[in-house]
């Protein structure tokens, strides 16, 4: 296991041994408080539970650097840093629920222990460029798609005339092109022979 993620299941192990749900309740005094309490509480059991059964075996490691190869370098890296940055948040509020144990264990006189809401700075911070990065995709895909359809039916109507100039009068060519019959027959009519 990797060494932050060891760190991650070995602190949510040694927080769900230390933490006195229990005690923690009774000092609330609000409802509020308590129902935040239930919340942080419900929480905090749904992450242990992810961190004991599925991310206590070692994750194979990203390589970044095949999705830079095929992806880009830029979205990769964003997307490397919002990893790195969401296991630090998981790091962080696993060891602030021990702290917030450490506390009311020193205080235990205190009537209540007010619980700091989570606020996600990530999230606002990258909706908006990941927004326009989809817009701009959808444009590019749009443009591929007409481009391609035009390219298609340009191979379709070279491998046509392909197979056919070598049995193909200029009458018959000429069917297909009115524009060049138009400017021979101008040529000749001016007496313009190309030299």
């Amino acid at each position: 296991m990797s060494g932050s993620g060891k760190k991650l299941v070995d602190a949510a192990a040694k927080a769900s041994k230390t933490i006195d749900w229990d005690g923690m309740a009774k000092l609330l005094v609000t409802d509020e408080a308590k129902k935040e309490f239930v919340n942080l509480r419900r929480a905090f059991d749904e992450v242990n539970t992810a961190l004991q059964t599925k991310f206590s075996l070692e994750p194979e490691p990203i390589d970044w650097e095949k999705y830079r190869k095929g992806i880009g370098s830029h979205l990769v890296d964003m997307y490397k840093e919002a990893y790195e940055k969401r296991l630090e948040e998981e790091i962080w509020l696993i060891r602030g629920l021990i702290f917030i144990q450490n506390i009311v264990d020193q205080r235990s006189g205190n009537k209540g222990v007010e619980i700091p809401k989570f606020v996600d700075t990530v999230t606002p911070q990258y909706k908006p460029k990941f927004d326009a990065l989809l817009v701009e995709l959808k444009e590019a895909e749009e443009q591929s798609v007409k481009e391609s359809k035009r390219l298609e039916k340009e191979i379709a109507e070279v491998q046509e005339l392909k197979k056919k100039i070598s049995t193909m009068t200029a009458n018959e060519y000429f069917e297909k092109h009115p524009e060049l019959k138009k400017q021979f027959d101008d040529e000749i009519r001016n007496d313009y022979w190309g030299y």
